[in-house]
């Protein structure tokens, strides 16, 4: 089990990123969050079995049609389960 904590930064809100990642969270089984951050980034925790959290990953480094990734930023951190489903903030 993998837990890991993204930030994604580009053209990134405003853009469906979250609701894309939420979609994708749900079709793999990972639960966490996604949340639009003041920078301008959006911040998201997942956690779920090893292969789809990196399949999730790779999804998110392409983000919805409209979006613009520049840059992505991830964190490895010890799984704790805290999650038990996939919110949007």
């Amino acid at each position: 089990m993998k837990h890991v904590k993204i930030t994604v930064k580009g053209l990134v809100q405003g853009v469906g990123f979250r609701y894309f990642c939420a979609h994708k969270a749900i079709e793999l089984s990972i639960s966490g969050y996604a949340k639009n951050m003041y920078d301008g980034s959006v911040l998201i925790e997942a956690e779920g079995e090893d292969g789809m959290v990196n399949e999730f990953i790779e999804s998110v480094k392409i983000g919805p049609p409209l979006s613009k990734v520049n840059s992505i930023n991830v964190e490895e951190l010890e799984y704790e389960g805290k999650f038990k489903s996939f919110r949007i903030y």
